[in-house]
């Protein structure tokens, strides 16, 4: 159920929520396991743990590995995946005419994710997108990441907007954990990276979006938004 009032701002997860990073990822994993002397690992196989991290990636990829060489595979992995940090990356399909619309309306958006700086801020600029969020907060930011509602908190803060008129868009289980703690709207997306063996129905969120521009309604903007209307934006 929608708020009585529409929320004032509107944060973010990266990986599997703002942006499809996936197939830049799949393809840096897929990429150590050939120097490792390994076959490719299908697409939709890596997709599905995105949003867990690089070393829950490492960790189903190489699922032999013990910790020391897991540990080993995980700082090549990002050695190598800083350098393709945006190869077919982009943002999901409806997302960029969404920004626009929350930027005409003077709704300010942000990212609380738990992806390093080192690479948040690079993939962000990549895409012309650092500069126009109100705020990033990476995985390294504070002391603690997400599920600690922290972060989001910070965000809050960072922005100027009391947590209960803030919405979170996440799409993993922890997303959910800390916009509860953090006393946030959670909504879930369904378009991202939700593994089909994920217990969805336990999660924390006040509600799933099937596509980007179902947030809007949320800040009391017009869905009408389509992944097509991003064709010549």
């Amino acid at each position: 159920m929608k708020p009585a009032t529409p929320l004032a701002a509107v944060l973010l997860d990266l990986d599997g929520t703002l942006l499809d990073t996936a197939p830049d990822l799949a393809s840096v994993t897929n990429a150590l396991r050939s120097a490792e002397g390994l076959e490719p690992l299908p697409y939709e196989f890596i997709r599905q743990y995105v949003s867990r991290g690089s070393r829950t990636v490492l960790r189903a990829a190489f699922p032999e590995a013990d910790s020391e060489r897991l540990a080993a595979l995980q700082r090549r992995f990002l050695e190598l995946y800083r350098k393709h940090l945006v190869v077919e990356t982009r943002p999901f399909p409806g997302f960029p005419v969404v920004l626009d619309t929350l930027e005409a309306h003077r709704i300010p958006w942000g990212i609380v994710t738990n992806k390093p700086g080192w690479l948040t801020e690079p993939l962000l600029r990549e895409l012309a997108l650092y500069e126009r969020a109100a705020c990033v907060i990476s995985g390294d930011t504070l002391p603690v990441c997400k599920p600690d509602p922290q972060p989001l908190l910070e965000a809050a803060r960072r922005i100027g907007i009391a947590p209960a008129r803030c919405l979170y868009l996440g799409d993993a289980l922890i997303d959910a954990q800390a916009a509860r703690g953090a006393n946030m709207v959670g909504l879930g997306a369904r378009y991202g990276y939700v593994g089909a063996l994920e217990q969805t129905e336990q999660w924390p969120v006040t509600a799933w979006i099937d596509a980007p521009g179902e947030l809007l309604a949320w800040v009391g903007l017009p869905t009408g938004v389509s992944a097509g209307a991003d064709a010549d934006a």
